[in-house]
Order: structure tokens, then sequence, then C-alpha cells
């Protein structure tokens, strides 16, 4: 595999990591174990899938030129079982265990001189369940890719990659130099004056999106210990699809506000004072073309108030759904979220020596990211072994206390809240006020009959 710049959101995202703030996304994958496949069998499985993805033979390494850039290198003493590892949980409540070990997994970052990524097998004894924990770097891909690159230990689309990787093995490409020609320095010059006005009228939008006056819920803003807590829920995914038929707006629209709804019931229970302003939530949107480059980062985000002072949850969803309206209607370059956009337009030397600003900027412009993975609509498996429920997980701001991410895949919405550790010991109270919201929600809503 050639040589490749990072993009200059990948590297913001490389340069923004300290070892208090890993940069890596997460997803706990649980399987039902098939008969006659053994736990030894399943990391042998999972080593050789995940060494046939080109992009997990790859480190990132400092380059000269551009000034503070760094680029992929194919990681020449690559060895998979530095990656692949495997993980006997104590007896008891499997989901508890596995959920208990990936949060203390996920508070380690990633060695930066290897391929950036790990991932677990995760069983106990013989209770027909296991996972696999899979971490990658944020800088390796954001959650549309990084659904790609993962979803490459399945035996559905390992068997498709096998077949195609045959085909591109018969017209190799010769390897491309991070190095530019004299005509892309021309094109990168043009590029990079075109830029600048964008950057402006970016940056602009951003800073009348900051916030000056940063008193905000507690419960949201933490100092970091460094330390990492997972708490899943699920939720009917046909009850979300019935809501939004009945209310209008997206799925997504109601997602956001069982999030308001969770946040507002486990805030009051608490004994927690509800906040004066809404939080604000950062909802990744991908910027990815149809057909495009699938390598690195391309986001951006829209920036809104979760209606946590709301008591009826009929309304909170119509303020959801008028406040991500505004948004798209605005779109993807205006407001706080894009933030990542204006990275986009940085030169590589001010993410290298501005990253710790922009950490430190994140409580000015959002409290909380809440984002939604896509998944495949179709059945999985691994060695043979269904797929059974997909956890995303994302990673926390600096300052910040909770991210909550969603998939759905099986009929059912799959709820990751990541959290600190030490800032919400109680998050397995927000997890269960996630699925009674759902359900207050679908009470409010009578052509929404309870699931099947």
């Amino acid at each position: 595999m050639s040589t490749e710049l990072l993009a200059p959101l990948d590297l913001a995202f490389w340069h923004l990591e300290t070892d208090a703030h890993p940069m890596h996304l997460g997803a706990l994958a649980v399987f039902t174990a098939a008969p006659g496949v053994s736990p030894p069998d399943l990391l042998e499985l999972l080593g050789a899938r995940a060494a046939a993805i080109p992009r997990l033979r790859m480190r990132v390494r400092d380059v000269l030129l551009p000034v503070g850039g760094a680029a992929w290198f194919p990681d020449k003493d690559f060895d998979v079982h530095r990656h692949v590892k495997q993980v006997v949980l104590p007896e008891g409540d499997f989901m508890a265990e596995a959920t208990r070990l990936a949060g203390e997994l996920m508070e380690q970052p990633l060695g930066r001189g290897l391929p950036p990524w790990q991932m677990y097998l995760l069983h106990g004894a013989g209770d027909g369940t296991f996972a696999v924990l899979v971490k990658l770097h944020h800088a390796l891909a954001d959650g549309m890719r990084a659904v790609a690159i993962g979803a490459g230990i399945f035996d559905q689309i390992a068997t498709v990659g096998a077949g195609r990787g045959a085909v591109r093995r018969r017209t190799p490409v010769p390897p491309r130099s991070w190095l530019p020609g004299p005509y892309e320095v021309a094109g990168m010059a043009l590029d990079r004056i075109g830029g600048v006005g964008r950057a402006l009228g970016v940056g602009a939008s951003v800073v009348r999106a900051s916030r000056l006056d940063l008193r905000g819920s507690t419960a949201l803003t933490a100092s970091s210990s460094g330390t990492r807590r997972l708490a899943t829920a699920e939720l009917d995914a046909e009850t979300v699809r019935r809501i939004r038929r009945a209310e209008g707006g997206t799925a997504n629209d109601v997602l956001l506000a069982v999030v308001a709804g969770a946040l507002r019931r486990w805030m009051l229970e608490r004994g927690e004072q509800l906040p004066g302003a809404d939080p604000r939530a950062l909802v990744p949107v991908s910027r990815r073309r149809p057909g495009g480059a699938a390598s690195g980062n391309r986001l951006s985000a829209y920036l809104l108030g979760l209606p946590v002072g709301e008591p009826d949850a009929r309304e909170r969803l119509r303020l959801v759904r008028t406040g991500m309206k505004r948004n798209k209607a605005a779109g993807p370059m205006r407001g706080a979220g894009a933030v990542a956009v204006l990275a986009d337009q940085l030169p590589a030397l001010a993410h290298r020596f501005g990253a710790p600003l922009a950490g430190n900027a994140a409580r000015m412009l959002f409290d909380i990211l809440v984002t939604s993975v896509p998944l495949p609509r179709s059945a999985l498996s691994l060695g043979g072994c269904p797929l059974r429920a997909v956890y995303p997980m994302a990673p926390l701001a600096r300052g910040q206390s909770l991210a909550v991410a969603l998939s759905t895949y099986g009929g059912r919405v799959q709820v990751g809240l990541v959290a600190d550790g030490k800032a919400l010991p109680d998050l397995d109270r927000l997890a269960t006020a996630v699925a009674d919201e759902l359900l207050e929600l679908r009470a409010l809503v009578p052509r929404v009959p309870a699931p099947a």
C-alpha cells in the first residue's frame, strides 16, 4: 500500500490526543456462539481478517513536507498479534462484565508507534455469548469509515473483500510518494488561496456560535480523571419509526429527543437542578460524497440545544425537530459544528501547535456529543456466530463527561454511553432513563402500539 498524507482533520485528531483524552472510536460487538466454534478458533479468525485489511497495516510517521505534517506508512514490522488479544471474563453477568472491561480498555491510549487500533475477544465461561471490542483511532477513520474498516472482520464482508482483492492484485498500482510534484504544488497553492476565504467564513461562524459564559450543568462538565465508564441501552427501532411517522421529522430527531428527555429524567432523579440554558449537543454530519475517497475524516456537525428544561415529551420532540430543520436549512458550513470544516482549511503546522488550544476550546462550543453510526442492514456473523448487537462508543472532548453514540442493527437501536468514570459513576441510571424515555414518548403518541 502506498504512503498517504494525513488529511488536515485527521491530523487534528492525531494531535488532539493526550493520555487523559484518547482520541479513538470504539464498538462493542456482541455475538451468540455457534456450536463447535472455540475461542482459539475465533481469535485466529479475527487476527487473519484484521491483518487482511490494508488500512490496519499502516502507521503514522512525521514527514518533512508539509511542515508539521504526517503520513500513513506501511508498518514493515506489522504483527497482528500485537493488536488482537483475548480476555477471559470472570463468572457472572456477561454483559455487565463486558461493559465494565470495555470501559477500562477504552481508557488506554493506542500506541503511537504502531498502527493505531486494537481488537479484544471477550469471552466467559460458556454462557453462549462472546464479544469483540474494536478500538480505532479517530485519525484513522470517522464513524462511517470506521464501520467500513471494522466490517471487514465479518463473514459476509470478508468474503466479498477477498474476491475484490484478487482482482486488484492483477493490476497493481505503483507506490505514490507523499512528496508533491511541481504541478501538485501549483494546485495546492491555488487551493490554499481559495481555502483562505472559506476558512475566514467558517471561522467567523464558529466564533459567533461560541460561548463566553461557560456556566452550565455540572452533570455534563468535569475535570477529566482519565477514567472511562461504559453503559448500554437498547431501543425498539420500529417504535422509533412509528413515532417519526406520527410526529414528522426523522428517526434521528426522535433519538435526539429521547436523549434530551433521558438527560432531564436522570438529572431530576439524582437531585440536580436543571440547567438554565439548554445543554448543547454536537451532532456530527458526514460530508463524504457517494463514490468519493473512502479514507480520512470528512465531517462537519450541527449544533443543537437539547430541551431538557421542557417537561412535555412531545414538545421536546417538536423543539428538536425544529432545531434540526433549522440546522439543515443553514447547512453544515455554519455554527460551532463547522469547526471540523475549519480544521480542513488549516495548515499542518497549525494543527501541531494549536491542538492544545483547540482541545480546551471544546467546552466553549458544546456540552455533549450525540452521534449516529450507520451499520449494514443485512445480518452479520463472525465464524458462523450471529451478531446480536453493536454498541458504538465515541471519544470524550476535554472538559466534558459524556458522549452518546447510537446505531441500528437487527431491529434494535443500540446506545453506547461513554463517560468519565469518576464524574458519572451512576451512568447505568442514565442508560435506564434512555429506555424509559422512549416508553414515555410512545405513550404520548396514541397511534404507536407497544412492540410485539
